[in-house]
């Protein structure tokens, strides 16, 4: 009997590569999404069942969720600057439909809740190795909500048979069919192969990033991992953090060495950086792929003209995708 995964926001960057991974790996597989960046972004697939509906439809998931085992929950308005175009919004998607969905997905009996937070909870640490003991400083509406929702989850511990997760991913980074171009690896690709110049802001603070990849192997690790070694638990998904400088010499470096980078001063010198070791510890998570490899699949794409005006179509870049679509 093929594990029955639905995930709510499974048509966006992240969900368009976990999901034909997923049914890659034998599993069946519904997506719940509005779907703002087009349906066409995942594959047709005998064990694939899509649901377009938005979170705040309560109605609907509880119908969606029926007969599911596990649920990943991937979906929320991201990103600070989407989040801010319309705090209202921002708050009824990531805070205000969380608990309706969590206990919607204890009364349809799914047995596992794999949340999606963020690094951005930590706040900035002057710790280099920011783990999942540090206080969380949440900085942003966006960041703030996050951390609710985690705590929102975890209220849920005395629930016979429901197991629940959340991991803090680091930026992700590379080639997806829901491509985004307003994350850091995506961004600096972008204006280099298209403009040859990457204008770097400072450069010596650091930026965790993790490859797509990656990311959707640690969700699929969690969905495999025995209850008693995640329930409860969170965990930091990154790979090394890189000060934004050599990041935009790993990108010089794979698109180009005629990429010009441009050295501006700036007065913000936030720095952000995790630790992954108690995911390597505890569930011997091992990222297989490198910032570089999430660099030469974009340049891959570049080169076999996957991207429609790259530098300004609004459907890679979230904030102007909510602008065009005004979203209530």
């Amino acid at each position: 009997m093929k594990k029955k995964i639905i995930i709510i926001g499974g048509g966006g960057y992240v969900g368009s590569v976990l999901t034909p991974y997923l049914l890659n790996q034998g599993y069946q597989v519904t997506v719940y999404d509005l779907f703002v960046y087009g349906e066409d972004v995942l594959p047709k697939h005998e064990s694939l069942k899509t649901i377009k509906g938005d979170v705040r439809d309560f109605q609907l998931l509880k119908e969606a969720m029926q007969g599911q085992d596990e649920l990943i929950h991937l979906a929320c308005i991201s990103n600070d600057p989407s989040f801010d175009l319309d705090p209202t919004l921002g708050k009824s998607i990531n805070l205000d439909s969380f608990r309706p969905c969590v206990e919607i997905a204890i009364n349809a009996q799914i047995k596992k809740f794999i949340y999606a937070s963020s690094s951005s909870v930590y706040g900035i640490k002057e710790d280099l190795n920011v783990s999942e003991e540090h206080v969380l400083d949440p900085l942003t509406d966006y960041s703030k909500f996050k951390e609710q929702c985690e705590n929102i989850l975890f209220e849920y511990d005395n629930i016979d048979n429901f197991v629940v997760c959340a991991l803090r991913p680091a930026t992700v980074c590379g080639y997806s069919p829901r491509q985004r171009f307003d994350l850091v690896i995506n961004i600096l690709s972008n204006l280099a192969f298209n403009n040859r110049e990457i204008t770097v802001f400072g450069g010596s603070q650091l930026r965790p990033n993790i490859h797509i990849k990656d990311m959707v192997r640690a969700y699929e690790l969690i969905i495999k991992s025995n209850n008693e070694s995640i329930n409860q638990k969170v965990f930091n998904v990154g790979t090394e953090n890189f000060s934004v400088l050599d990041l935009s010499k790993k990108v010089q470096k794979v698109m180009g060495q005629d990429v010009v980078l441009k050295m501006v001063e700036t007065n913000d010198n936030r720095s952000y950086h995790i630790s992954s070791k108690k995911i390597l510890d505890e569930l011997n998570f091992k990222t297989m792929f490198t910032i570089e490899n999430a660099i030469e699949d974009l340049l891959s794409a570049f080169k076999n003209n996957l991207f429609k005006d790259s530098l300004s179509n609004p459907k890679y870049f979230n904030i102007k995708q909510m602008e065009r679509i005004n979203l209530t």
